[in-house]
């Protein structure tokens, strides 16, 4: 064994040791370990590069940065930027990089000056023509690669996709299995991309002989088998579970205090002291303390200097001069919308069981149409800003924002894309509340014929307001209402096959409107009924997925 082998980072990261024992004379600033063919990097004030076993130069070359060699190249850094050397200090290729990886399996991870990530191949070429937000290192020919809506898939070779999946965080394959988290939680999936097992966890280790540490969502760790089983319990629950469901039997408490300091007007007379709040709220001071401290258990008010408080930034969206104010949703929440969750044992017995019409009681009164558009609106801004860009529209021309409101979506569609035309369809009611400037209003009803042709249909969170014998009715009509050629966009969550999530906002629709959540399966289901035929479902950034039909 050469002595480059056996050599060691000193303590004090100066130079390198050999049993213990110095390996040359010499003294830097840093050094890091030996790689093959026997060569370290090295650094001295502001410049680097790498040495051999003997504490000398490999080559004359000087660099800002230098790093170990891995399949027999070195990534350095310079005034020009990143890139890879040969032992000699040669330039591996003449491209500059803005970040560079170390070669793994005959690629290497490189960042563009865009900030965006791809591979290159042993000559410094790129491997395929698409660029990522993030991508990692390739292990036995497979990669991480993470895309703009922050969601990870594998990568082969070749940069193709292995399985088309995607996960909020993923790892390379280790024994068969990769570590993979979706909205649930972590679990392990196999080389389909297809879960191990029905199982969600806070954390898992990759497995090892067949078997992997987890952590469960109550602090407890496991070993688990490839099929999810418990082998051993390593600690126990560190979360009582009955002070958990405690808690969640109290839910209403947030709900009913936030909306008490939004209906009391205690959010707009902050910042204040005690005192103010009292006066200005017509309230007990002492009563006012204990408002105030609620709500800054909730994260929503904080004590500052001077015996003042303050509305934190999660806080000020309870203001109603805030763009995305949720002052209105606590007022719904706490009252009407809650009023109708008292029906739900109603719901679950009869399969008939249909709520008073919500949309009618909301249009019926001004100031409650007002208030639930505004909280609508907000949802609407926040939700689908990071979508728009996603809606594969091409060279459509008129829009179609069926049951949109008072135009939130069409008004960030339209910012993105100024050449369109687009349309918002609702009741006259609504499109009467479409601020001015905003996008032109069509007057029209979700059941009748739409007097309108588009190239595209959106439908916004419309179908889950509906049992599925109305939105086939809705979908048939926006089928009716396409140009040839022209498709209907969908966005709306989409409940997992192995997973809960989504199923109180089920239980939310079927209370309120007599809607439902829905599968995959459910809803290319009803685009057949409706002669349609969903073409693919895509991930989006935000909580709802965009879900492309066409004829």
């Amino acid at each position: 064994m050469n002595d480059w082998q056996r050599a060691r980072v000193a303590p004090e990261r100066t130079h390198h040791l050999v049993d213990g024992e110095p390996m040359y004379a010499a003294r830097f600033d840093e050094v890091l370990a030996f790689h093959a063919p026997g060569l370290a990097p090295a650094r001295w004030g502001s410049t680097a590069w790498h040495i051999d076993g003997r504490g000398d130069p490999a080559y004359t070359r000087r660099f800002q940065r230098t790093f170990g060699f891995y399949e027999g190249r070195a990534t350095v850094s310079g005034v020009e930027g990143w890139f890879h050397i040969l032992p000699n200090g040669e330039e591996l290729y003449p491209a500059r990089h803005s970040w560079c990886g170390n070669y793994q399996d005959g690629r290497c991870v490189v960042r563009d000056s865009k900030g965006l990530y791809g591979h290159i191949d042993q000559a410094g070429r790129p491997v395929y023509a698409a660029r990522w937000r993030y991508a990692g290192d390739y292990r036995d020919g497979i990669a991480v690669a993470q895309g703009t809506d922050g969601r990870s898939t594998h990568l082969d070779a070749h940069g193709e996709l292995v399985h088309g999946r995607w996960f909020l965080d993923l790892d390379v394959f280790h024994k068969g299995f990769a570590r993979a988290r979706d909205e649930q939680g972590w679990l392990h999936v196999d080389g389909r991309g297809q879960p191990a097992y029905a199982r969600r966890f806070a954390m898992v280790e990759p497995f090892y002989n067949g078997q992997a540490r987890i952590e469960r969502f109550d602090g407890s760790l496991e070993v688990i088998d490839e099929a999810g089983n418990t082998v051993t319990v390593l600690r126990s629950a560190l979360r009582s579970e009955f002070a958990a469901l405690s808690a969640d039997l109290v839910g209403f408490w947030k709900t009913d205090t936030l909306a008490a300091a939004v209906e009391l007007g205690l959010i707009e007379v902050l910042p204040a002291t005690e005192a103010e709040v009292a006066a200005r709220c017509d309230m007990p001071e002492e009563r006012a303390r204990r408002l105030l401290r609620a709500l800054g258990e909730l994260g929503i008010t904080e004590a500052v200097a001077g015996g003042r408080w303050c509305t934190t930034s999660r806080g000020d969206h309870l203001r109603a001069a805030h763009p995305l104010t949720l002052a209105d949703a606590a007022l719904e929440y706490a009252g009407p919308l809650r009023r109708r969750w008292r029906d739900l044992p109603h719901a679950l017995r009869s399969a008939s069981w249909r709520p008073q019409d919500v949309f009618v009681e909301v249009a019926e009164d001004p100031a409650r149409r007002a208030s639930h558009h505004r909280m609508l609106r907000s949802y609407a801004l926040h939700d689908y800003a990071p979508v728009v860009q996603q809606l594969p529209l091409g060279d459509a021309r008129l829009v179609l924002d069926a049951g949109g409101g008072t135009g939130a979506l069409a008004t960030l569609l339209l910012q993105w894309r100024p050449d369109l035309d687009v349309l918002v369809l609702d009741l006259p009611e609504i499109v009467a509340q479409i601020p001015p400037g905003g996008p032109p209003g069509l007057a029209g009803d979700l059941f009748a014929p739409w007097p309108v042709r588009a190239d595209a249909v959106l439908l916004a969170r419309v179908l889950h307001d509906w049992d599925d014998q109305d939105a086939v009715r809705i979908l048939a009509n926006a089928r009716g209402a396409l140009h040839p050629g022209g498709r209907v966009l969908i966005l709306e969550l989409v409940l997992g096959d192995v997973h809960f999530g989504g199923g109180l906002c089920d239980l939310h629709l079927l209370t309120v409107a007599g809607g439902r959540e829905r599968t995959r399966h459910d809803f290319a289901r009803l685009l057949a009924m409706a002669g349609l035929r969903l073409e693919r479902v895509d991930t989006t950034p935000g909580l709802p997925h965009l879900l492309v039909a066409r004829t």
